[in-house]
């Protein structure tokens, strides 16, 4: 059997799977990427031609990650989220090979007032959380060797996310109402991929935290891409009562970033990577 490139990158076109994909390339890194429906976590028969020999990581940037659609569709985000993982660090485990799977601030109960460290109890309060945080399990009880790596509120220059979705109401607004009763870390897919990178360059194993530096409320970040974008836009606080959602979201989310710091070097703060993200978004727009 002829050797495959040495990284298998999954959803390469997703947000943070682009990311990751960049960065492979800039780095001149041999990979080879993998979309949907050519590689299905749910299908073992369209996995099973690229578990090859040769292959050395698998970065799986692909889940269900409809967090509210979750509620009402159970079975395919625990298909996704925690079968098909499960499956995928079982063939890691056969093939050798090393698995980069990202996780979520959501597997914790959002009761805390100091950040999360990565052996915190697990009790996700939706079942998106639940979803990924029995994925988590199926990973450690396959035995394969593995890089988990929780993050949370992904943003980057591309895709849907809720930078680019303040960037665009503020220019179309006078006002907007954002709630400011839930705190965590925003995260650039760019910086994440990074991090990851960094983290496999390493060797690290096992779990670990991966966000941009510092914490705020989504009102806070709002205005901070007020501010970069020059809109004019006022930011007005609400709570999150005040918008019902089908899935119960965390007050507090912060993630405890001092085993990722120790190892790779401190975190770039949250307002730095916000605005090199509306700057790259604001270039590729005018391309």
């Amino acid at each position: 059997m002829a050797l495959a490139a040495p990284i298998l990158l999954l959803s390469p076109d997703g947000m943070l799977g682009r990311a990751v994909q960049l960065l492979l390339k800039k780095r001149g890194l041999d990979f080879e990427a993998v979309s949907y429906p050519a590689f299905d976590i749910t299908r073992p028969a369209t996995m099973v031609p690229w578990m090859r020999i040769g292959v050395r990581t698998i970065i799986n940037c692909g889940a269900y990650t409809d967090v509210d659609g979750a509620e009402g569709n159970a079975q395919d985000a625990f298909a996704i989220n925690s079968d098909g993982v499960g499956l995928l660090a079982e063939y890691c485990r056969e093939l050798g090979a090393t698995l980069v799977h990202f996780s979520t601030d959501y597997v914790f109960d959002g009761k805390a007032t100091t950040p999360y460290p990565v052996d915190a109890p697990i009790a996700p309060m939706n079942i998106y959380g639940r979803s990924k945080a029995l994925g988590e399990a199926a990973i450690r009880a396959a035995g394969c060797d593995h890089i988990l790596i929780r993050t949370s509120w992904l943003y980057a220059p591309w895709g849907n996310n809720f930078v680019l979705t303040m960037a665009k109401l503020g220019r179309e607004n006078a006002s907007v109402r954002v709630v400011d009763d839930q705190t965590g870390r925003p995260t650039s897919a760019k910086y994440l991929a990074e991090r990851m990178l960094a983290l496999v360059d390493r060797k690290a194993r096992g779990t670990y935290h991966v966000t941009d530096g510092g914490s705020c409320t989504w009102h806070a970040l709002a205005t901070l891409v007020m501010k970069v974008s020059g809109s004019s836009c006022r930011v007005e606080k609400c709570k999150s009562a005040e918008f019902p959602r089908p899935a119960p979201r965390p007050g507090y989310s912060v993630l405890d970033l001092s085993q990722t710091d120790a190892l790779i070097g401190p975190s770039r703060e949250w307002e730095q990577n916000v605005a090199a993200a509306l700057a790259e978004h604001r270039s590729l727009q005018a391309l």
